[in-house]
């Protein structure tokens, strides 16, 4: 039979404790990043391209990260939906006029969702309802070999 030494059996305790740890961080790191320990409610949103964006993106407010995108589904050939989760500290200042567009973290960062400010007079918005979204300006590349005309 093989006894371990005393040394042994505490060095495998620590190994074993210390896992655990890195694993119980991890699990809150994760879950702070995807809000699942946070009070939170759900938007929706249409766009007719979403250019990009994947579930799990941020969403800001004023420049700060309030929540993520939570789902993307096609609902027909000229709209898709995005599902907004937003924390609920800051419900109170997205209000029904608040509108949203897609912008990007940096030159050639991930794709995010801006909701711009409301009006301090306009109402609440509810768990579930609706934004208005402003689409994307779209750019028009043009080789210096081609001519500009659109209407080919």
């Amino acid at each position: 039979m093989n006894s371990h030494t005393q040394k042994f059996k505490f060095r495998l305790g620590l190994f074993i404790a210390g896992g655990l740890t890195l694993f119980i961080i991890a699990i809150f790191i994760i879950g702070k990043q995807k809000n699942l320990f946070n009070p939170v409610y759900k938007l929706t949103t249409t766009f007719s391209n979403v250019s990009g964006l994947q579930v799990g993106n941020n969403v800001r407010f004023s420049g700060i990260n309030v929540g993520t995108v939570d789902d993307i589904v096609i609902i027909n050939d000229t709209t898709v939906k995005v599902d907004l989760v937003i924390r609920k500290d800051v419900w109170q200042f997205i209000k029904t006029d608040c509108k949203v567009t897609l912008g990007s973290e940096g030159i050639i960062g991930d794709k995010l969702i801006i909701i711009t400010q409301g009006s301090p007079s306009a109402v609440l918005l509810k768990d579930g309802q609706s934004l208005i979204s402003v689409e994307p300006i779209k750019t028009f590349f043009v080789n210096k070999y081609e001519s500009c005309n659109f209407y080919k």
